[in-house]
């Protein structure tokens, strides 16, 4: 091929891949596809996990659960948007049940596909509770959390138990107590990492417990951020590349600056949340002086002290 042809092939390919990443693609024409619970399908169990097959460019799923079926509703027991997954669990109560679910992005959405299940009432003995927050690796410098599970058909109470090693001797549980509902609000009694567990109870068993879920409590600072560049006092032409020693502990950094009296907020974009130790600026005013300081966070919030105020002198080139 021609050189001269071969130029405008490669720009009219360029326009096309770069307008793709512009103009989303339509759903309409696409179908999601059922894999669980399928056509049916009976269980005695009242944990369902929900399963489908994923959908190139979609961003979302309507996953829609009504009872007997959508064309005689009695109640929509679940309405729910799934961001970035194929799969969904929630709990029920024995019935029959009608599910379906699209497929969406921004401007559009497949036709809804659905499917009919029955769920047999069952020994509570043969369920599964499921929980339902915090989610797992939970992290927080926050004193409470909230612990919450799915309520079970036939459950009367909630035997919640938390612990700091593996749950290996209930003598020494840090939580141990039955609950009426489905919810509890937890004080850390201190710093570390816990675990929890949940299951429901009646008069003539109990249920299979949960999932372990871990959560962490972090109250404990980062350590202090140490001014590199620029040096104290010294000219420094645009654009300024601030600096500042890497915490270990840090997540990220809040990034001070100040006017020439050291005390006003440079704008309204400071502090200015970075993810690196380093800082580019390029807005100020020739000869005025800029004091800056650093502050560190870590992943559960915490902000650690302030670095030292220094400055330097802004000139324009």
């Amino acid at each position: 091929m021609k050189r001269s042809l071969l130029i405008p092939i490669i720009l009219l390919l360029g326009m096309f891949l770069a307008c793709k990443d512009f103009i989303e693609p339509s759903l309409e024409n696409r179908k999601v596809v059922l894999v669980a619970p399928a056509e049916g399908s009976e269980s005695n169990k009242y944990q369902v996990g929900f399963w489908w097959e994923p959908v190139q460019d979609a961003l979302y799923y309507r996953v829609q659960v009504a009872t007997p079926d959508f064309s005689a509703a009695v109640s929509l027991v679940q309405d729910t948007l799934i961001e970035g997954r194929s799969r969904f669990e929630t709990t029920l109560e024995p019935g029959r049940y009608q599910w379906r679910i699209r497929a969406e992005n921004g401007s559009s959405s497949t036709k809804y596909v659905s499917a009919k299940f029955i769920i047999h009432e069952s020994s509570l003995n043969d369920q599964k509770l499921s929980v339902a927050s915090p989610s797992t690796n939970y992290l927080s410098n926050l004193a409470t959390v909230t612990l919450e599970w799915n309520r079970l058909f036939g459950a009367d109470e909630y035997l919640l138990q938390i612990d700091t090693a593996n749950f290996e001797n209930e003598a020494t549980l840090t939580y141990n107590q039955e609950l009426s509902g489905n919810q509890f609000k937890y004080a850390f009694p201190r710093e570390g990492i816990f675990r929890w567990r949940v299951r429901a109870q009646n008069a003539s068993g109990s249920s299979k417990w949960s999932d372990i879920r871990t959560m962490t409590y972090d109250r404990t600072p980062p350590g202090v951020p140490t001014p590199v560049s620029p040096a104290k006092g010294v000219e420094s032409s645009a654009p300024v590349r601030i600096t500042w020693s890497n915490v270990p502990a840090a997540k990220r950094y809040k990034l001070f600056l100040y006017k020439s009296d050291g005390a006003t907020l440079y704008s309204s974009a400071f502090p200015l949340t970075v993810s690196a130790n380093a800082y580019n600026f390029s807005s100020g005013q020739q000869g005025e002086t800029i004091y800056w300081n650093v502050v560190a966070v870590d992943e559960a919030g915490n902000e650690g002290p302030a670095s030292v105020l220094t400055s330097f002198i802004y000139i324009t080139q």
